[in-house]
């Protein structure tokens, strides 16, 4: 019962992972563009929606429907004055480019919240359970792992069904022949990328509501996002999703093992997958 414990917690915890790496499997895999500044957009958006809360006294889940809308408008400013003059077959631009980003939103976030630790408060959702069978879990997970489901299953019929989605994968794979039958790559990457960020306005919540957050929790949630993607598969969406469930099971096994071992024990898969089957486990997905 420990080990099925263990495992169920770590579903759970890839759902969480799963909101992280959505984005970045939209921005990385399908559009190549490397976003160093992903986990502290993240955390920005987790602070700021702690600052509503708190001063406005919002629940979670009216903060949320704020941050999303703010959260792409966002990504869509990003792109269009950063990314869109970087863009190109060499991923190092875009890398450097949002590595700039990361660094000025870390010293802005320091700036207005200091170094103190925030959290969200949900009015009991967040230390409250249910029972599965004979295991106990925590509702807020539970309710993680389906926004994830919910916005995985969306994401990908999006890009899969819709002509936005047959626009932008084109313009990933041949921005020359992309233009030639009339899809505006600009245009095209600028909304992708609000989604992406959007994205992040549904993570920042519940980040905020399972964890204390503080300006410098961004290189963890982007090394998380990055690993989850690696070992799903770039390209996939659903490749991303059972990548982060894969990780955060890994951990789970791994604290459960050794308190000292969670994290590396996700490190370890990571590197084992990228050693064994470099292009994710589920590529073809």
């Amino acid at each position: 019962m420990q080990w099925l414990d263990a495992v169920i917690q770590g579903v759970l915890l890839g759902g969480a992972y799963a909101q992280y790496a959505l984005g970045m499997a939209l921005m990385f895999g399908v559009m190549r563009i490397v976003n160093i500044a992903h986990g502290d957009i993240l955390i920005l958006l987790a602070l700021i929606g702690i600052s509503l809360a708190s001063v406005f006294g919002l629940g979670p889940f009216t903060v949320m429907l704020l941050l999303v809308p703010a959260a792409a408008a966002i990504g869509w400013l990003l792109q269009r004055t950063i990314l869109n003059s970087v863009l190109g077959d060499d991923p190092l631009p875009s890398l450097i480019a949002t590595f700039g980003v990361s660094i000025a939103l870390q010293n802005l976030m320091l700036e207005i919240w200091s170094a103190d630790t925030r959290s969200m408060q949900g009015g009991g959702i967040e230390a409250a359970s249910i029972q599965l069978g004979g295991v106990y879990v925590g509702l807020l997970p539970v309710m993680a792992l389906a926004a994830a489901l919910l916005l995985t299953g969306s994401l990908d019929a999006l890009l899969r069904f819709t002509a936005f989605g047959r626009s932008l994968r084109a313009a990933a794979a041949d921005v020359e022949a992309a233009t030639i039958t009339g899809v505006n790559p600009k245009a095209v990457y600028a909304a992708a990328t609000a989604i992406a960020v959007g994205v992040l306005g549904v993570a920042a919540v519940f980040q905020s509501l399972r964890s204390t957050v503080s300006p410098a929790d961004g290189p963890a949630q982007l090394l998380y996002a990055f690993e989850a993607v690696i070992i799903g598969g770039l390209g996939s969406i659903w490749g991303a999703f059972l990548g982060s469930t894969v990780l955060g099971v890994a951990q789970t096994v791994g604290f459960r093992m050794d308190p000292g071992w969670g994290v590396l024990a996700g490190h370890i898969v990571f590197l084992a997958v990228l050693a064994t089957r470099p292009r994710g486990l589920f590529s073809g997905a």
